[in-house]
């Protein structure tokens, strides 16, 4: 046990939403601790490492969870200062104005939010600027409006994406630039300059950034948080679970398990849990007591119910011509966003994802076997290879969910089959297109590595939904700021209080709610 000093704040978690808010708070001189389970990852050669990375797993947790029917699988997640981002591919879009109104998909219902896109667009352009997204305002035809331009100009197409993005205007659609959280200066002619952080190298998507010129938020956020003298940092502090008062209404003590496994208490006015989407619902499962016997904030019976995780495919087509391109995460594409002319219901979004390599294509070898000719072996492959990321809407559905065994086992239940037509529909018009796109029409290859070989419930990155927030207490866990409804000093400030996730990347939503929820806290405590 330690007999550690009250703080004004604890926040439970460092990425998209704890480093944020961390970061929000560290001016106000307010105490503010800062826990994390894992501690800062190692930079070396291997970051930058497809085999390292993708096929071994090298820097996934070492843990295991259970699916419905109780089969173990290693799920994708990485403990480490800056939490998931330290991996995400930095693609950092705003919801659409519609996807904070209710939205009809072939197979259900996507709920309206409590909040209006109006209400989270300023901090959506606070986050922007804040993780460097390169990107333009206007291009993106499906985008809702924007109070600012983006501070940073888009990253510039190298010249095979170039040629896609020209083939798709003369398909009569409109793709964009992608938007980015990168810290690049380019020249004139697009390439990195000199004193860029960022080298416009090939691995942006999936990898850590060993020259730190990603925006993750160890690097945006974290460190520049930790500069004040009032934050402070535990790294290796595995929250176990939080104790509340004998009523249950306010968290008086947060119990963690340090690297030498001893155990750790701290206190604070205000409690923040931001441990992604899956491990917050574990936490406050974890904490039940007398006062609240299923669980902190659980009321309502919603904790870790409601999860979803996006339909997505991670397609690799074949250039007739070479793909010489390194930084290829430029380009996207969001005509059939809300529909098409042949479709009533929602299809998503597709963009670019990182170029494969030759140890990527080795690793799907097994799988591919049948699509490489002798004309084309692996390695031509590779140099001819153009990938794209499709992404549809997962539905909230209260049956795909947490759940804890008598062990603290994690049991993830969900249903991977849900909502899935609007996507195949989105393969179909991109598998239509191929030779139209200089790409060869029959090689669109299932790129399994981004969708955690083996099971696809382990491919968690763009996990939210399971501690939702709402106006009813009987039907939500956390209110509009994202407090608890049952307790006075709770908060949950990951894309656990997503009640909808749309069709695009879950974290530049995660980093403005964050902000959204500081400037809250910042009054509260004022």
């Amino acid at each position: 046990m330690n007999d550690a000093p009250h703080y004004d704040v604890i926040v439970i978690g460092t990425g998209a939403g704890g480093g944020t808010l961390a970061h929000r708070l560290a001016p106000s001189g307010k105490r503010v601790l800062i826990l994390e389970r894992g501690g800062f990852l190692p930079r070396e050669r291997d970051n930058w490492d497809s085999t390292a990375v993708f096929v071994k797993g090298k820097y996934r947790a070492p843990e295991f969870w259970f699916d419905q029917h109780g089969r173990a699988f290693p799920p994708e997640v990485n403990y480490y200062v800056g939490g998931n981002t330290k991996f995400y591919g930095a693609a950092l879009f705003r919801l659409r104005p519609q996807d904070f109104g209710e939205l009809r998909h072939h197979d259900g219902i996507s709920p309206a939010w409590p909040i209006r896109y109006e209400d989270l667009e300023p901090y959506y352009t606070q986050a922007e600027h804040l993780y460097r997204v390169h990107g333009r305002h206007g291009e993106d035809p499906s985008e809702g409006p924007a109070s600012a331009q983006y501070a940073y100009p888009p990253v510039e197409h190298e010249p095979r994406i170039q040629q896609l993005s020209d083939d798709l205007e003369k398909q009569g659609l409109r793709p964009f630039h992608l938007p980015i959280g990168v810290d690049l200066d380019q020249d004139a002619a697009g390439r990195a300059t000199p004193s860029s952080a960022c080298i416009r190298c090939n691995r942006v998507d999936g990898f850590p950034c060993l020259v730190r010129g990603k925006s993750d938020a160890q690097v945006v956020c974290v460190e520049p948080a930790l500069s004040h003298p009032n934050v402070e940092l535990v790294t290796n502090a595995h929250v176990l679970r939080l104790d509340t008062d004998p009523a249950g209404r306010t968290v008086t003590t947060v119990v963690a398990r340090l690297a030498g496994g001893e155990e750790a208490r701290y206190s604070a006015d205000v409690v923040v849990v931001a441990c992604g989407a899956v491990n917050s619902a574990v936490l406050l499962l974890a904490s039940a007591n007398d006062r609240h016997p299923h669980g902190l904030a659980n009321g309502s019976d919603v904790v870790g119910r409601f999860y979803m995780r996006h339909n997505n495919l991670a397609l690799m087509a074949v250039s007739k011509e070479p793909n010489d391109t390194q930084f290829q995460k430029t380009l996207a594409l969001h005509d059939w966003y809300l529909g098409a002319d042949d479709w009533d219901y929602p299809l998503g979004g597709i963009q670019m994802l990182g170029k494969s390599d030759a140890e990527q294509i080795h690793g799907e070898a097994p799988r591919w076997a049948g699509a490489a000719t002798p004309d084309m072996p692996f390695e031509v492959m590779a140099h001819h290879s153009v990938d794209f990321w499709l992404c549809g809407e997962d539905l909230p559905l209260p049956d795909n969910r947490v759940t804890l065994d008598g062990d603290g086992g994690i049991h993830l239940a969900l249903d991977e089959t849900r909502n899935t037509a609007g996507l195949k529909r989105l393969q179909h018009k991109l598998q239509g297109m191929l030779g139209h796109l200089g790409m060869h029409e029959h090689h669109l290859l299932d790129h399994s590595l981004y969708l955690h070989k083996g099971m696809p419930i382990g491919a968690t990155a763009h996990q939210a939904g399971t501690v939702r927030f709402g106006t009813d207490p009987a039907s939500s866990a956390l209110d509009l700021n994202c407090k608890a409804h049952e307790l006075d000093n709770l908060y949950v400030v990951d894309t656990s209080f997503f009640p909808s996730i749309g069709a695009v990347n879950p974290s530049l939503t995660a980093i403005a709610n964050a902000l959204r929820v500081g400037d809250h806290l910042l009054e509260r405590m004022a």
